[in-house]
């Protein structure tokens, strides 16, 4: 998880761009920090898949086979 320094200056680039524009080093800034924003938010979801298992109404185990590879590799692991 992103500390919340960085989250701050997430959002302080995110005004300034919309309010009066950034310089070339704010924006490679920008990018990078949501660069790295975006990594967590893959990774947080990435394991909150290998965690769930999908059932039917029936009470059948219909997890799809990729997550349940997912969830196999990380056992291995």
């Amino acid at each position: 998880m992103l500390s919340q320094d960085k989250l701050d200056r997430i959002n302080v680039l995110a005004n300034k761009k919309k309010e009066e524009g950034l310089t070339s080093e704010e924006a490679s800034e920008q990018q990078e920090l949501r660069q790295e924003y975006l990594q967590n938010v893959r990774k947080s979801f990435k394991n909150h898949l290998k965690g769930m298992t999908v059932v039917d109404p029936n009470g059948k185990d219909v997890t799809p086979d990729k997550v349940k590879r997912m969830q196999e590799n990380e056992k291995k692991h």
